[in-house]
Parts: structure tokens; sequence; C-alpha cells
């Protein structure tokens, strides 16, 4: 019996060391090997042959799942994001950045899906981590990833760990992402393969409060006064489920109409309706948050209009959500009632949360 319980032992150990001493892949920095925008350009900077990228610049016939993914990024005090992209498949990725101009601050570093080519970074504000930036020479981001969980470095410091990576892809491209221009160079990784044993497909019961399903519209380009409530009913609507905490990210379900373009997009909406059924005539409490903007009407009667876009209470006002932050009294009559919900979005994160208590 303890010689069986070696052998399992030393077949653990040697799965072990195989996964966690794969080849490392260095990606040169010049046209053959990357797909890059325009506006884009390899250059030798400080000794070294960079990419001075604003976009996305993804590997050529690169394929990534688990393992460790590095670039250095040389030290920008100007107004920028540089990161790493990763499991892309189409217009839909993890995304890893820092924000190099907020050294210090509390958003210095975020993780963000992307949906159907729309970050999401107002939706995660638990996904973002105070980290102190070199102002001069090169700063070495690393992810190491783990099936559906992540810990992000920064010059060799632990700086956020990303326990449940959101976009459900297990596999993809690989890549970098600037926004406005920034400087890499030395950009390797590692594919390490995981015992399947280490994967879980345990579901966590999401909490009885919490809306769970919503019946959601296609997108539509917003345009107030063409509203029309006795429209809503005519919609063609898809049943979709939240995460856990009750967060619809609503872009990982609808294409915008226009994405990708971050503040510069056409605001766009969606019709999420959910059905409550009540034994009685009573007041039932709404608490929800939403991004950016929502109208909601209960049994056709609007009760609620609110703006909670980026910057839109203020410069520094970032717009993340809170399941609390906005609380309605309904008025339920006994039986079938509707709550309809109109989301609209320009940019950052297109979102919709509640409970009812």
């Amino acid at each position: 019996m303890k010689q069986q319980s070696f052998y399992y032992l030393l077949v653990i150990a040697c799965i072990s060391q195989l996964s966690f001493s794969q080849k490392t892949t260095k990606v040169d920095m010049n046209l053959s090997n990357w797909t890059i925008p325009k506006e884009a350009n390899f250059e030798v900077f400080d000794n070294k042959k960079i990419l001075l990228l604003n976009g996305k610049a993804i590997i050529k016939n690169h394929q990534f799942s688990n393992g460790i993914i590095e670039v250095d990024v040389y030290a920008n005090t100007a107004r920028s994001f540089a990161g790493i992209v990763f499991r892309k498949q189409a217009n839909t990725m993890e995304e890893v950045y820092m924000r190099l101009h907020k050294t210090n601050q509390p958003d210095a570093i975020q993780y963000a899906p992307t949906y159907n080519d729309e970050l999401t970074w107002q939706l995660y504000k638990e996904y973002q981590a105070k980290v102190s930036f070199k102002n001069e020479g090169w700063n070495t981001l690393r992810i190491e990833v783990n099936t559906n969980k992540a810990n992000v470095f920064v010059n060799d410091e632990k700086v956020l760990i990303i326990d449940n990576l959101r976009s459900g892809q297990q596999v993809g491209d690989i890549g970098l992402f600037s926004l406005f221009n920034n400087r890499f160079s030395n950009f390797r990784y590692t594919n390490k393969d995981v015992p399947t044993e280490l994967h879980s497909n345990k579901k966590e019961l999401v909490p009885s409060t919490i809306i769970s399903k919503w019946e959601i519209t296609e997108a539509f380009p917003f345009v107030e006064e063409e509203l029309n409530f006795n429209a809503f009913s005519k919609e063609k609507y898809v049943l979709v489920t939240t995460e856990q905490s009750g967060l619809l990210p609503i872009s990982k379900y609808i294409e915008k109409p226009s994405s990708g373009n971050f503040e510069n997009n056409e605001e766009a909406y969606i019709i999420a309706l959910s059905t409550i059924e009540s034994e009685k005539n009573q007041w039932k409490q709404f608490s929800f948050d939403y991004s950016d903007k929502i109208i909601v009407y209960l049994n056709g009667q609007s009760i609620f209009k609110g703006n909670n876009a980026f910057r839109s209470k203020g410069i520094q006002y970032s717009g993340h959500m809170d399941i609390n932050s906005n609380t309605l009294m309904l008025p339920l009559i006994k039986g079938k009632n509707t709550l309809h919900c109109v989301v609209i979005e320009k940019a950052n994160g297109w979102g919709l949360i509640g409970k009812l208590e």
C-alpha cells in the first residue's frame, strides 16, 4: 500500500514538473510575427527592438491557454494604458493592463474582459489595484494563468489576484493592447499543461433575492424621443443568465451597433425584462445598478430614470456598479407584473444588476 502511495506521489510530481518546465517562446518585434494596426511601428529604442503601439497587436499563428505571459513596457507618465490580451477569439478576450499615468493610485492596474469589442472595466471594480510604476526605464508585466484564475505581477511583485476569469474562453490568441502610444519589448510566453483534476465544474448557488435571469432584446441606436413603451412587447427577447453576483454583462450577449471606440461610440440600448409574480397587492424593494444609463418601467409606467456614466458626476467619477446603489419600492399587483429596464450604453461596461427583497 505504501509502495502504491509512493508511486502515485511520484507520478503527480512528474506531471507537476512537466507542467512547469515548458519551453518559453520569445516573439521578436517584427512584422513577420505580428498583426498590427496601421498606426503601429517597429523600431529600435533604448538598444531594443520595440513595438510602438496604439491599439491591439496580435501574434500570428500562436495560441495560449494556460501558463505565463510577459512583456516589458517603457515608462510613460502621460495618460496611457498598456497591457496584454489573451484567450482571444474574434472580438472577445481577457485583458490586463497598466494605467501608467496612475502610479500609486488604487486603479493603477485593471483586469476586465472585452466582449464583442467592448471593454468592461466599469463592471469589475474588484479587479484593480494600487501599483507603483517606474518613472524611467522598463516596467515588466507578467500574468500567470491557471484555468479560470490568474495572478498579475509588475516588476516581479504580485499586485492582483484574479479569482474568476470572465470570458469563459479556455484558449485563444495572445497579444498586446495600448490606448495612446506605448513602447513594448521582449514579449515572451510559456504554455503549461494543467492536470485535468485541477479543472472545476462546481457552480455556486445564486442568492434567492438576486434576479439571475433576464429576457433581453437586441441592441438599437438610442434616441430617447423615439422610445415607445407600446412597442416593447413586440420586440424579440432571448433569455440570458447573470453571473453569480447578479451582474448581467450585456455586451457578452449583445453586439452594439457602434463599438470599440470608447467615448466616441454612439449610444445604444437594449430592453431587459423580468416578470414578477405576486400572491397579493404589495410593495417590494428593488435594489439595482446599471451602466451607463437606465429608464425603469413597472407595468408600463416609467418610475425611474438615471445616469451612471463615466465622469457623469465629476471628472473623477468612474461609474462602477454596486447592487445597493439605487432602491425603488415597487407597487406590485396580485398576479403578473412586468419590469422593463431600458439600459443605455456608450462605453466602458454595459451592465445591469438587481435584486428583489
